[in-house]
Formats: C-alpha cells, sequence, structure tokens
C-alpha cells in the first residue's frame, strides 16, 4: 500500500462524476424509464389473446433474453445504419449516433425483462377484480389501465428495482462504442497517469457501495410490500 497513489483518486473525482458517473445515470434513467414503457406493452401484447400480438410480442422476448447484450449494442451500432439505407434508399449510411445507439440498445433489450417481470405482475392479480371491474362498467382497457396495472407496478416494483441496479452495472458496457462512463472515465485518466490499479479499485468499490445500498432499500420495499398484502 506504500505505492497506491490516493492523490491520483483525488484529483480524478471531479472527471469522474462529472462526466463519467452523470453519463451512466442518465442512459440507466432514460433506458430504464423507455424499457418500462415498451416492456410494459409487450407484456400486454403477451397476454392477449390474439396470436398476431402474442407470437411476435413472445418471440421477441425469448431472442432478446437469449443474446448476450454486448452482441446487441455490436449489432446496433453497426448494422442498423445500413439496414435503414437500405430501407431508406439511402446511398449512405443513416448516422445513428454512439449515444443515440446506447439508449436505444438498451431499452430495446430491457424491455425484454421488463415485459416478463410485469406479465408475472398482471397475473397475480385475481381475476375476480378484472371480472368484478368489467361488471361495473369499465371496458377491458379501463380495466387493465385503472386496476390490473396500477396493483401489477405496486407488486412488481421490488423486481423491476433489481433489474434496474443490473441496467446501471451494465452500462459499463457501452466502452464498446467508445462513450465515457463511469468506468470509461476511470479507465482513461488510469491509462493516462499510469494509475489504473487505484482508479479501478476506486470505481468498484463506488459500484459496490451505490449498489448495495440500493440492494439493502429493495429490500426492505419488498418486506414493506409483503406486509400491505
Amino acid at each position: 500500500m506504500g505505492k497506491f497513489d490516493f492523490d491520483a483518486i483525488a484529483s480524478a473525482l471531479p472527471y469522474l462524476f462529472k462526466t463519467g458517473m452523470t453519463f451512466t445515470l442518465t442512459l440507466t434513467l432514460l433506458a430504464a424509464v423507455m424499457g418500462l414503457a415498451l416492456g410494459t406493452l409487450l407484456a400486454m401484447m403477451r397476454l392477449s389473446r390474439f396470436k398476431l400480438l402474442s407470437v411476435p410480442a413472445g418471440i421477441y422476448v425469448n431472442v432478446m433474453r437469449s443474446i448476450p447484450l454486448l452482441l446487441v449494442i455490436f449489432w446496433f451500432y453497426f448494422l442498423v445504419p445500413y439496414m435503414a439505407a437500405w430501407a431508406l434508399g439511402s446511398p449512405t449510411p443513416v448516422r445513428v449516433g454512439a449515444f443515440n445507439s446506447a439508449v436505444i440498445t438498451f431499452t430495446l433489450f430491457e424491455a425484454a425483462y421488463f415485459c416478463e417481470i410485469m406479465r408475472a405482475g398482471i397475473q397475480s392479480i385475481s381475476r375476480g377484480q378484472v371480472s368484478a371491474s368489467l361488471a361495473l362498467g369499465l371496458s377491458p382497457w379501463q380495466s387493465m389501465r385503472h386496476v390490473v396495472l396500477p396493483q401489477a407496478f405496486r407488486n412488481m416494483i421490488p423486481a423491476l428495482l433489481t433489474r434496474v441496479i443490473i441496467l446501471f452495472q451494465d452500462t459499463s458496457l457501452v466502452y464498446v462504442l467508445s462513450l465515457t462512463d463511469f468506468l470509461g472515465a476511470a479507465s482513461k485518466i488510469g491509462q493516462r497517469d499510469g494509475r489504473l490499479v487505484e482508479l479501478y479499485l476506486f470505481v468498484a468499490l463506488v459500484y459496490f457501495l451505490i449498489c448495495f445500498t440500493a440492494s439493502r432499500l429493495v429490500k426492505r420495499l419488498e418486506k414493506r410490500a409483503r406486509v400491505l398484502r
């Protein structure tokens, strides 16, 4: 520990948090919100009686959950511009951009997992409540919106937050697009100053503190949810 340079960490803090952590939290928030919205839609499609809706949604979810996220990032960033150019008849690839690619990729990928969480939440609601809401004159959509989904969200909050924690950790994969997240910022400074050990240990500690604290909060929410039930 005599050669451990704490000053290297102290001098890197502004860049690590202002640039790296800001990017990581922004990507996590955007992907979580949009992924949850898309995942809820996919869950409703999977539960539909119409095969034109349930089958494509099921295929999408199963495919996404069977492919590593890193490959999805690669495919979207490198293939989609050429596919879009072919679809639009453009002679040159359509520029999507690294940040937009990351947001869209994480949204599409996480939506598959949010879909299964929401599907389980919707199926956990008693059919009697749905029947009662229909008997009161609500349409199937109104019953889903006002009766089923609010309870499903409440029941699935611990599972949803756990998935967001995993998403927060997975954002470090954007290094393949040369984007500067929290880990990427540490890597750049560590390579520049020759202090990779110090920076990587600090980043690991920060990730651990954030994820461990969030996990404990999720467990407390889960216990409270059990009491309310």
